[in-house]
């Protein structure tokens, strides 16, 4: 076996070794509050979230998780909160794209923590920028109260999803809520700003106060299906729409209302029939390093996840550490600006390091970005950059101007943008690759991404430089091994830092993929922003030349 035969199955191991890690901590995820929680649940006659999105989305059809991750190895203290207590993404309901958002009532009764808000909020994001609609399957007891100073009263909180449901409605995006379980104090509104709404018998419920905080505030005595449960609702208040004997039925109802659902105009990005990449996707394991400092070509990836292995470069010779051009995904149109990470050489024979973005590259990427809007073509970046080239010669030849123009150009981009980090995504990098703050559609990581303002080493040393001047500011002395120590931990607490699974619990991202999942995440991405036709033309303002 040749040096290269070792090499790739290295990198097979290591990254096989990271998705089977990813899928089995997953596998976690999917049981929420646990075993006994579950049973709690079927002993009431009801659904488990997922059991209830299994059921209400087509057969044969796939669903697309987003936030599975959210809240991960977060609110320990609390006893966790997997998935951030909601099970959602987009899945096919009697044909149809839409957005589903289903509390875990298995997770602390389907409580408010922070992330869940944050997380409802991005479900919120993407269905009104991809005009999907969305259906609510609600089981909540509402805020999480030891950490309702964090989730109620700021602008990106509780409120906001009320606030959205309004603005969704006035947008002509179809909201329908389904209350199976129970709706409580605030979240009482999101069914009643919803254009439909359905009720469980027995277990649905809406009201501002449970009957505790009714007897407790006026003294009245009332049970909670009298206060507010789905007959109430039917048949007194008016609030509720349908009523129903169980989920199976509350379901069958939604399907048949999404059924008739007109349909909009699509925005008209290009499709033909797909073709299969000419190598199988499971030869990405083989080609990422198994260390992320290592180089490779961008191009053996990029030949994996697009229609026929077909990639026609743009200034192919030009800004050689940004590969840019033109190819097609599952049959849909894209440009594709993606980080090369091989060591190239410029035409006047500058060493370029791979992952850097250079002058070069920044304008070139610049252009081409504008070119796709022009054209209505989306964007895919392709993430594994370590940032922008420093020093004196990158920096008399203007780099953070290049690099604004780059910025800028991505910042306005009105086309669809879809990024992947594959690999390293480090500081102004991730922005000028359309990171989570330039508002990509989706944003998806591998298990091999790696987030951070900059590289670990690099940022250990920076650490411990400073911390080792304030030391000695105060008079106090540090031996080598102190020193030593020092650094090793201030390695370890920056390197857990920069795991996908800290970026997804934050949703810096909105989920860790298998890599073979790569091309189908694009396309069901590409196909959500296909219902939403662009309203804003492309202007890029100011521009430094």
């Amino acid at each position: 076996m040749n040096q290269l035969e070792l090499e790739s199955n290295k990198n097979e191991d290591s990254i096989r070794l990271a998705v089977s890690t990813m899928k089995q901590r997953l596998g976690v995820i999917e049981q929420g509050g646990g075993k006994k929680s579950l049973e709690k649940v079927r002993q009431r006659g009801k659904l488990t979230a997922r059991e209830r999105i299994a059921y209400l989305i087509d057969k044969e059809s796939k669903f697309t998780e987003i936030g599975a991750f959210a809240a991960y190895d977060m609110y320990s203290e609390h006893g966790g909160c997997p998935a951030a207590g909601t099970v959602a993404g987009i899945g096919y309901v009697s044909g149809r794209q839409c957005m589903i958002v289903a509390n875990d009532m298995t997770v602390k009764a389907g409580a408010w923590f922070p992330l869940t808000g944050k997380k409802n909020l991005r479900l919120q994001e993407i269905a009104m920028e991809n005009r999907l609609p969305v259906i609510y399957l609600v089981d909540s007891a509402g805020v999480f109260l030891p950490m309702q100073d964090e989730i109620f009263p700021d602008k990106e909180h509780f409120g906001r999803i009320f606030r959205n449901n309004a603005r969704m409605s006035a947008m002509g995006i179809t909201q329908i809520a389904a209350v199976m379980g129970s709706c409580v104090a605030g979240g009482a509104y999101l069914p009643i700003m919803s254009d439909e709404v359905l009720m469980v018998e027995g277990n649905g419920s809406i009201f501002l106060a449970g009957p505790y905080l009714v007897k407790a505030a006026i003294g009245e005595d009332v049970d909670a299906e009298t206060l507010g449960g789905a007959v109430t609702h039917t048949e007194i208040s008016g609030i509720a729409d349908y009523k129903f004997k169980s989920d199976e039925e509350c379901l069958d109802r939604i399907k048949h209302i999404v059924g008739k659902i007109g349909h909009n105009t699509g925005a008209g990005y290009d499709r033909i029939k797909p073709v299969a990449p000419l190598f199988p996707a499971e030869e990405l394991y083989k080609l990422m390093p198994a260390e992320s400092t290592k180089p490779y070509d961008m191009l053996d990836i990029i030949h994996r996840l697009v229609d026929g292995s077909e990639f026609d470069q743009y200034k192919e010779d030009y800004g050689k550490s940004i590969l840019c051009g033109y190819a097609r995904i599952d049959g849909w149109a894209v440009g594709i600006v993606a980080n090369q990470r091989k060591i190239v050489k410029s035409r006047k024979g500058e060493m370029q390091m791979g992952g850097v973005i250079y002058n070069d590259s920044a304008d070139k990427a610049s252009r081409f970005i504008m070119n796709c809007n022009q054209k209505k073509i989306p964007l895919v970046f392709l993430q594994d950059v370590t940032g922008f080239m420093v020093g004196s010669r990158s920096e008399h030849a203007g780099i953070i101007k290049d690099g604004a123009k780059l910025v800028n150009a991505v910042a306005n981009s009105v086309v669809p943008k879809i990024t992947i980090i594959i690999g390293n995504s480090y500081g102004a990098g991730n922005y000028a690759m359309c990171g989570k703050a330039y508002d990509p559609r989706f944003i998806y990581a591998w298990p091999t991404a790696k987030i951070a303002v900059m590289g670990g080493e690099q940022a250990a040393k920076t650490l411990l430089q400073i911390q080792v001047a304030s030391l000695k500011a105060k008079g106090e002395e540090i031996s080598p091994e102190e020193e030593s120590k020092l650094l090793a931990a201030i390695t370890e607490k920056y390197t857990a830092q920069t795991t996908p699974y800290y970026a997804a619990a934050r949703l810096w991202v909105d989920d860790i993929i298998d890599p073979v999942d790569t091309r189908s995440r694009i396309s069901e991405g590409i196909k959500a922003a296909e219902n939403a036709p662009i309203e804003q033309s492309f202007n890029v303002g100011v521009f430094q030349v």
